[in-house]
């Protein structure tokens, strides 16, 4: 279960390429047309291999389910229909565009590199995913979010931005203001008993995963939404690529989900050489972080994010001035109390 770096990242023998929406994208089809995603000809046998020996050492993976957040949309989907049916889209094609700027930044991940592990752990971690980070599984990933340099095909930036401009045009609406970051802002050292190095690295680690498990949210979300038929009635065609846009987009995030879940599950297990020279369970280390993690992204950026959609729905129902159009809009609310939209 050891593995090079030619390996993780080697490719599938695709029958034909991904072109979609007028673009070659990443990955490939099978003889079938099936879609395969990028760089997993060997990626996914490795996680599963990795993971089998992770239950066969009595451990089981971490939940990283969409059901360890607090919240779901924002808009909800009868809200975000009843808009979209008033021609008022421009709060899913910010978030369209958003979702493709931020994917371009993840890019940065395959620039990534970590420290050597085994210096601070016990145990011997050579056939573990662990010891494979540097070893392609973060170049892997950020090519699938922002492309690979040496290649004409395009990633997840890119398809994204496709999905949008087949649901409102590629000028619909003015570029929206994109956040620095959508991570949890850092406290400084929150494991001073491990190296810095070794701590930027787990906090990476669980700062993506938290981003993944978010990401996950947002593709079900949109699916639903481009899928169903009393939405983009004049366009349902485009409206069905886009969906399946971003059903192959989320089918190539699913790897990340499992490696970087894996990853973390793997470091709870072993067993930590402090910079005081003790010993230390990696759970006692990881877990505490891992709950404000849980805490930040699945309630803390909510709040955030529901104050600012909310100032944006209060003025487009004021510019509309259509008093029935926003009480229909609240009653559609899953929370009245936290969701509700104020007359101006």
């Amino acid at each position: 279960m050891i593995y090079t770096t030619e390996e993780i990242l080697s490719e599938h023998d695709y029958q034909s390429p991904n072109r979609m929406a007028g673009y070659l994208l990443h990955g490939g089809l099978d003889s079938e047309g099936n879609y395969i995603s990028p760089r997993t000809k060997i990626r996914w046998q490795a996680v599963n291999e990795w993971t089998e020996v992770l239950n066969s050492r009595g451990h089981e993976l971490l939940d990283s389910s969409v059901e360890i957040l607090a919240h779901e949309n924002f808009p909800t989907m009868d809200q975000a229909k009843l808009l979209l049916n008033k021609d008022e889209g421009q709060f899913l094609w910010n978030s369209l565009t958003i979702t493709g700027i931020i994917e371009a930044r993840g890019r940065v991940l395959a620039e990534v590199t970590a420290p050597d592990f085994q210096e601070i752990i016990v145990e011997d971690i050579s056939d573990t995913c662990i010891a494979h980070m540097n070893k392609g599984l973060f170049i892997a990933h950020g090519f699938d979010e922002g492309g690979n340099p040496d290649s004409d095909q395009g990633a997840h930036d890119q398809m994204w931005f496709a999905a949008r401009d087949l649901l409102f045009g590629e000028d619909a609406y003015p570029i929206p203001e994109v956040p620095d970051s959508i991570g949890r802002p850092e406290q400084g050292r929150e494991m001073p008993d491990i190296p810095a190095g070794h701590e930027g690295i787990l906090q990476l680690l669980m700062q993506v995963l938290m981003i993944e498990i978010r990401a996950e949210s947002f593709f079900s979300y949109c699916m639903n939404l481009t899928k169903s038929d009393d939405v983009f009635m004049n366009k349902r065609d485009d409206a069905l690529l886009a969906c399946e846009m971003i059903s192959r987009i989320r089918q190539d995030e699913a790897i990340h989900v499992a490696y970087l879940n894996l990853l973390v599950s793997e470091l709870r297990t072993y067993t930590f050489k402090t910079i005081e020279g003790k010993e230390k369970k990696g759970s006692e280390i990881i877990d505490p972080f891992w709950k404000k993690m849980i805490q930040w992204h699945g309630e803390e950026v909510h709040k955030e994010s529901v104050a600012v959609r909310t100032e944006e729905f209060a003025k487009l129902f004021k510019r509309m001035n259509d008093e029935n159009l926003l009480n229909q809009f609240n009653e559609l609310s899953s929370n009245k109390e936290l969701y509700a939209i104020q007359q101006l």
